[in-house]
């Protein structure tokens, strides 16, 4: 196909991509490739709003049906994309049908890791990546059910209030000695343990599994958990199988410049997938957040087309739980930070955390329960100046007035 644009992958970075070449102008052919049978949908409300049943499936598509007729996308589900040929600028699918490329978007997403432990590969054994994942975990959240969460991460964490909501029993599993431990740091991640707990959750921290069994989690201290349900949610790996196999550049995720161009120029990559270089931070990042997926396909179409486009947006993710809602803007890698300085009632569960580096530059900024600040906290994080902790901590020190004196 002439001057044909090919997207590998139909999630939401797909999905969004396809929009944004349509948008910038491009007329020639775009196709979507996805290997689900689903058209495009966004994953949050999978650990959200979909699971609690409060949305119905229509709420998660990214485009209504007729959308990609209606912008001359062809978009070609349940079919699976085998190899990339950069060289010969062809993908090969399923079939063996191969197809012509001018620019390829590798927008191919994650999947959950396994846990290497007997059983947990089992029939019964569920984990959340996919709407009919979703769903399988809804339809086993069922009053008295006794629910097993191996995993204190978003997932995790997300499904148990989800199943609590639900009136299930609730025991969460965790190799670490807080959930969230290794995001947020110890400071941060106790109000998380502290929630869960208040909701009638069973958090289990420093435990190893030792077997998934038909009714039970075996721990490695022989303590058997029973289960009606288990869930695995410890992480997810970036699907770099098709870029290993074309030579193009992988470590942790498919490396790309600033402009999401791989190490072959006319292939590009955005979503989970991609490990970007990002301008603001001076190194390569990999965010597994619907911000990333959302944001980085307009600023990839753009560089497919010719035109200069870098993505440098601060990296931004939100979590609802319970009565509890967060927003999550900037980035601190872990241990990466000197310490973490609040504003507001912690016990309260309505407060701001800022994680400030030695020199006391603001890496991130966490709101919980407070709302319509994540524009003057980004404007901290984007400014790479110290700002005074106390004015910080200081809830009469307006927000605006620190963004503005640090710009």
């Amino acid at each position: 196909m002439d001057d044909a644009f090919v997207i590998v992958g139909a999630g939401l970075a797909g999905a969004k991509a396809a929009e944004a070449l349509r948008a910038e102008g491009h007329a020639g052919p775009v196709v979507l490739i996805g290997e689900e049978g689903e058209r495009p949908y966004e994953r949050p409300p999978l650990s959200k709003d979909y699971l609690l049943g409060r949305a119905g499936r229509e709420k998660i598509f990214v485009h209504p049906a007729d959308w990609y007729r209606e912008h001359d996308v062809d978009l070609r589900l349940s079919t699976a994309v085998t190899a990339v040929d950069p060289a010969a600028r062809t993908v090969t699918l399923a079939g063996g049908e191969r197809l012509g490329f001018t620019r390829l978007l590798l927008a191919t997403g994650s999947s959950p890791r396994r846990i290497p432990v007997p059983g947990g590969d089992a029939e019964h054994v569920l984990y959340l990546r996919r709407v009919e994942d979703s769903e399988r975990l809804r339809a086993a959240f069922r009053p008295g059910a006794r629910v097993v969460i191996v995993g204190a991460g978003w997932i995790g964490l997300e499904a148990a209030a989800a199943a609590r909501a639900a009136d299930c029993e609730v025991t969460v599993l965790e190799a670490a000695e807080l959930p969230l431990l290794r995001v947020l740091g110890r400071e941060v991640a106790q109000v998380f343990a502290d929630l869960h707990r208040a909701h009638g959750v069973d958090l289990r921290f420093g435990v190893q599994v030792a077997e998934i069994r038909p009714d039970a989690v075996l721990l490695g201290d022989g303590t058997a958990v029973p289960a009606d349900a288990v869930l695995v949610g410890v992480g997810i790996s970036p699907d770099t199988g098709l870029a290993e196999a074309a030579g193009l550049a992988v470590d942790n995720g498919v490396r790309t410049d600033e402009h999401l161009r791989t190490s072959h120029p006319d292939v590009f990559a955005a979503g989970d997938v991609a490990n970007a270089f990002h301008p603001l931070y001076g190194r390569p990042i990999r965010v597994e957040h619907w911000a990333n997926a959302l944001n980085q396909p307009a600023v990839a179409a753009r560089s497919m087309l010719g035109r200069d486009a870098v993505y440098d947006r601060v990296p931004y993710f939100f979590t609802d739980q319970y009565d509890l809602g967060m927003e999550y803007t900037g980035y601190a890698e872990p241990g990466g930070y000197d310490r973490v300085v609040f504003r507001g009632d912690v016990a309260g569960r309505e407060f701001i955390a800022f994680w400030l580096a030695a020199d006391g530059r603001v890496l991130a900024g966490m709101n919980v329960n407070v709302w319509d600040v994540v524009d003057p906290i980004r404007a901290l994080c984007r400014s790479g100046r110290p700002v005074d902790a106390g004015r910080l901590a200081d809830p009469a020190v307006p927000l605006t007035d620190l963004a503005d004196a640090a710009s």
